[in-house]
């Protein structure tokens, strides 16, 4: 067996992780470099494989010092940033960790995009800030839910003892309030309470259906365009929960574009492209869809914008907030994430699920 060939069986498991990763001698010759280097180098294994690994970086001495470090013992694992070459491409800056491997003159290069690590934290954030919000959310509901009936069964009775037309007034209102908080409250829990009903879910139909909704409710003066990619295969999911996670984001962006509806030139797009091997959740998959929702609009309030998937936060007056809580929700029970990317005049919510 050829010493390349031992080498890529050896090294496999390398291909599973998201980061860069080439495995060097102590010259700096690559003697393996996985699926992910290949993608971010825009060149094939074996043109990177037995080429000097330093000439890869903009910066090489640096490198070819932290490889004779590491061959001479002088540290375990030593970290820097640096400026990645690619082909046709800009360089792409990325934090580096060199370490040593259980074998002498084999040194492990392993290379995290600086643009990645900080979507990675801001993944790992709206994954941890979902799972804080959910708890908060069923516990609050059901704070509220007991007293709620109080207070409607006693303006009940209240009602049925006074005459005056004047009083009943005013406990016609404690009813009509509390059943709107009622309302609100069973919004909160619907997500929690619904089960996760799985079929075989067509995107496109999703968009279409949420399209139909959104023209009947605003007929004029906005323009919903659809670029699809007619390539992209059914997949298991609650058709109903992503149709009610796609509506509340469309939903939210049509209520931003009110001044150009009015004026009719308000534009909504619905995107849906693959993404190969990407990483979010802490996890890489192969596939995935990505469902933009753009429009044309104001763009989210700087004031809010890292809060826009918190509960109850809202950039409309009278808004319930609940809209993008419950669509991340939706979404994250399908192992996947909603993001936002705003500024004035576009606004683009990406939805990420994987594909099989």
């Amino acid at each position: 067996m050829s010493t390349a060939h031992t080498s890529a069986s050896r090294f496999q498991s390398l291909d599973l992780l998201a980061t860069l990763v080439a495995v060097v001698r102590g010259d700096g010759m690559v003697i393996f470099a996985n699926s992910a280097l290949e993608d971010a180098l825009g060149t094939s294994r074996r043109t990177i494989e037995g080429a000097p690994f330093p000439d890869s970086f903009t910066e090489p001495l640096i490198l070819q010092n932290a490889l004779e470090g590491a061959g001479s013992n002088e540290f375990a694992a030593l970290r820097y940033d640096a400026w990645l070459k690619r082909l046709n491409h800009e360089p792409l800056p990325v934090h580096v960790i060199v370490a040593q491997t259980e074998l002498p003159g084999e040194i492990i290069v392993e290379m995290i995009p600086l643009e990645q690590q900080a979507r990675q934290d801001r993944e790992e954030r709206l994954i941890d800030q979902a799972q804080a919000n959910k708890e908060l959310i069923r516990n609050l509901a059901h704070e509220i839910k007991n007293p709620l009936g109080g207070i409607r069964g006693a303006a009940q009775l209240l009602e049925m003892e006074i005459e005056s037309r004047e009083l009943k007034e005013y406990t016609q209102v404690i009813i009509h309030e509390a059943d709107r908080l009622q309302s609100l409250v069973d919004r909160l829990l619907a997500p929690h309470r619904r089960p996760h009903v799985v079929g075989d879910v067509n995107i496109h139909e999703v968009c279409e259906r949420v399209r139909s909704l959104i023209l009947a409710e605003f007929p004029r003066g906005l323009k919903v365009l659809r670029e699809y990619d007619t390539s992209i295969p059914e997949f298991r999911g609650d058709r109903e929960q992503l149709i009610q996670a796609v509506l509340n984001i469309a939903h939210n962006a049509c209520q931003a574009l009110a001044e150009r509806i009015a004026r009719g030139d308000a534009k909504l797009i619905f995107r849906t492209r693959i993404a190969r091997q990407v990483t979010f959740g802490k996890q890489r998959y192969r596939l995935a869809l990505e469902l933009h929702v753009i429009d044309n609009g104001p763009g989210v309030p700087d004031s809010i914008k890292d809060r826009i998937f918190y509960p109850l936060v809202s950039g409309r007056e009278g808004g319930s907030g609940l809209g993008l809580t419950l669509a991340q929700t939706f979404v994250q029970q399908h192992h996947g994430l909603v993001e936002c990317d705003s500024v004035p005049g576009r606004t683009d919510f990406k939805m990420l699920i994987p594909l099989p």
